[in-house]
């Protein structure tokens, strides 16, 4: 390796000394090759583990996408369907137990429910259906369904429905364990025309900004994140994670950053785009490491199924969730890894993989302030003295029924 170049070479001995990185002093790292890129590797992964140790998680769930309409038009975007489009539909109350039950069965223990962001804004016939089924919003509806979920097959929800007030937040917090909006950027350049974010009024940097703040004076663990590839420069990617670190700052809120990589999707303004290479991938989840030493850093495996092991080396210590039964129907086209393939995977590199809930430990063994009511009981049902999934005799995570029986009741 060559010398390193004395920008990066200071930054990184800030890093090291427990010093907060401002703006300036991590956007030459979000540029590091070569040699550069080699020893800012080398410290996230120090830093990880000494704040993370080698443990890596992740969480058994399944995906509800509860709709695909949505008000919005982005342009990598093949989740959201337009009304009268031959995919465009909302799920059923039995389709979403039905998804929640095959769940149940397969020991998952979290429910993601996914949907477009106010579809009933602008679909009038939709926002009709809405009122018929005795629902004043879609979020209303989504309310409802994590509360079936719950109350009939002991799944606990977590919430990713796009752009909250504080009203909604409320109203969506007593039976959901943590919520999550992606910030995606705070780049305002991505909403003119020609950019993937134009006409999309809940990617709005600032709306999303209060959203996550609003989580945080309600004491909702909140999961966020960002979206590369799709525009924005280096030195955005920098400026989107400190906007998160800062707000985290206020609320300690924010379990998770996810550094997510753009995949290009046929049929989109995007199909062309190119994605964000693996270094990309690697530099920015070692400055999300940098800039947030403590924080949980997640990256999904399922977006790079050839590379993602390398993301161990770059400080990553989450996974986030995995399905047995559901695909991600945000990337259809890219299948979940099996979690003894990501138990190997961990195995060679030093790690052990664990399997968490949607909250993360630190905040299960914080208890009351994170944990609505209604799921304190099942939630310590499933935990251990660590905050993760207890595992059973034979070393294996313990599932909903096991933990049902070990308290000696029944849903």
């Amino acid at each position: 390796m060559g010398a390193l170049t004395i920008a990066v070479r200071e930054s990184l001995a800030r890093a090291r000394a427990g010093e907060p990185l401002q703006p300036e002093d991590a956007y030459p790292l979000a540029r590091a090759e070569g040699a550069d890129l080699w020893a800012l590797l080398d410290v996230a992964s120090a830093l990880r583990d000494h704040y993370k140790g080698r443990v890596v998680t992740y969480s058994r769930k399944v995906f509800i996408p509860l709709t695909n309409l949505c008000r919005d038009t982005c342009g990598y975007c093949i989740f959201a369907k337009r009304l009268g489009e031959p995919e465009a539909r909302t799920m059923t109350p039995e389709e979403v137990l039905d998804v929640a039950r095959a769940g149940e069965r397969q020991g998952c223990k979290e429910a993601l429910f996914s949907l477009g962001d106010k579809p009933e804004l602008r679909y009038p016939s939709y926002r009709r259906w809405l009122h018929a089924q005795g629902y004043a919003t879609t979020l209303a509806y989504l309310r409802a369904m994590c509360q079936r979920v719950f109350e009939e097959t002991g799944l606990l929800p977590h919430a990713n429905p796009g752009q909250m007030s504080e009203a909604d937040i409320a109203m969506l917090r007593p039976y959901n364990l943590s919520m999550g909006i992606m910030l995606e950027s705070v780049s305002l350049r991505l909403l003119r025309p020609g950019m993937p974010h134009h006409r999309c009024p809940d990617k709005v940097p600032r709306r999303r900004l209060e959203t996550i703040a609003a989580a945080g004076r309600q004491h909702v663990a909140f999961t966020t994140g960002i979206l590369i590839g799709i525009g924005e420069t280096p030195e955005e990617r920098v400026d989107s994670l400190c906007a998160i670190r800062a707000l985290h700052a206020t609320g300690q809120h924010i379990q998770e950053v996810i550094i997510q990589n753009f995949r290009a999707k046929p049929g989109t303004p995007m199909a062309e785009h190119p994605e964000p290479t693996l270094a990309e991938m690697l530099r920015t989840i070692a400055v999300a490491r940098l800039l947030m030493p403590q924080m949980n850093i997640q990256a999904p495996p399922n977006l790079a199924p050839r590379e993602y092991r390398w993301y161990l080396n770059a400080g990553l210590n989450d996974w986030g969730g995995i399905s047995p039964v559901t695909c991600d129907w945000i990337n259809p086209e890219a299948p979940w890894p099996k979690v003894a393939e990501l138990d190997d995977v961990c195995r060679a590199e030093g790690f052990t993989l664990r399997e968490r809930l949607a909250l993360y430990p630190e905040y299960v063994r914080e208890g009351e302030r994170w944990i609505p009511p209604a799921l304190r009981a099942p939630v310590a049902a499933l935990v251990d003295e660590t905050g993760l999934v207890r595992r059973t005799v034979e070393g294996e995570p313990l599932g909903l029924g096991q933990a049902v029986r070990h308290e000696g009741g029944a849903r």
